[in-house]
C-alpha cells in the first residue's frame, strides 16, 4: 500500500494590532446600521407618523359697506351690505356689490374675493392718462382675432389693459361713418368701464372725467371743429 503523502497547513499571517482594531471597528459601524434600519421600519405596535399639511391662508384683505371695487366682467361697484346666510350647515359671509351702469347687483362671497380688486390708486390714474395719450398700436392681424384680444382686456379687469383698449380704438371723431358696429361698441364698452372708476378714484362728476379723457385722447379739437 501506498504511503498517503501528508498535506502541509498553509499558516495564516498573524494580523497586526491595527488590522485588529479596524476590524472591530467596522464590525461595530454595520452594526449601527442595522440598527438604525430597523428602527426605521415600524413595527405592529407602533404606528407611523403622519405629518399635517397646512392649509393655504386665506384672504385677509377686508373690504368694507360703501368702498367702491372692481369686478372683472362688471367693471366698478359699490359694496352695499355684507350679509350672511347658512349653506349646509356652514355659515358664509358675501359681499353685495351694486354696479349701477349696469344696473346689476352681484353677490360675492369673502372667500372668494380673488375676483375682486381694489379702484385704482391716483398715481393709476395718472399712468392710464399717459396711456391714453400715447400713439395707438396698428395691428394687422384679422379683426375677429383682434376683437377678441379686446373683449379679453377689457374683461382682465386691469386698468392699464383697459386704457391701451380705448387708446387703440380712439378715432378721434364721433362720427359712426368713421367705425365698424363692432368696433364702436368694444370702444364704447371700454370707455365707460375706464370712466366709471375715474370718477370714483377722482370723485368729480361724469362730466368733468369725460373733459379729462377726451383730452388725452385728442377728442376735443375735433369735438370743436364739429360745432
Amino acid at each position: 500500500m501506498p504511503k498517503k503523502k501528508k498535506v502541509k497547513k498553509v499558516k495564516k499571517p498573524k494580523k497586526t494590532k491595527f488590522e485588529k482594531k479596524l476590524k472591530i471597528k467596522n464590525k461595530s459601524k454595520i452594526s449601527e446600521k442595522s440598527l438604525d434600519k430597523k428602527s426605521n421600519i415600524p413595527g405592529s405596535d407602533e404606528k407611523p407618523e403622519i405629518k399635517k399639511i397646512k392649509k393655504q391662508p386665506s384672504e385677509k384683505r377686508i373690504y368694507n359697506v360703501k368702498d367702491f371695487v372692481v369686478y372683472p366682467k362688471h367693471g366698478v361697484g359699490k359694496i352695499t351690505t355684507i350679509e350672511k346666510a347658512t349653506i349646509g350647515e356652514i355659515e358664509i359671509q358675501f359681499y353685495k356689490i351694486l354696479v349701477e351702469k349696469e344696473k346689476l347687483t352681484l353677490t360675492v362671497p369673502i372667500n372668494q374675493q380673488s375676483k375682486l380688486r381694489p379702484i385704482a390708486t391716483i398715481n393709476q390714474i395718472n399712468k392710464c392718462v399717459s396711456i391714453l395719450k400715447s400713439k395707438p398700436k396698428i395691428k394687422r392681424t384679422m379683426w375677429s382675432r383682434r376683437a377678441q384680444e379686446y373683449d379679453q382686456k377689457i374683461n382682465s379687469g386691469k386698468i392699464y389693459e383697459l386704457a391701451e383698449v380705448v387708446k387703440d380704438l380712439n378715432k378721434n371723431t364721433d362720427i359712426i361713418a368713421d367705425q365698424s358696429y363692432s368696433e364702436r361698441q368694444l370702444f364704447e364698452k371700454a370707455y365707460e368701464r375706464l370712466k366709471s372708476e375715474f370718477e370714483a378714484v377722482l370723485k368729480t362728476t361724469p362730466e368733468e372725467v369725460q373733459k379729462k379723457m377726451d383730452k388725452a385722447l385728442g377728442r376735443t379739437k375735433v369735438s370743436e371743429e364739429l360745432q
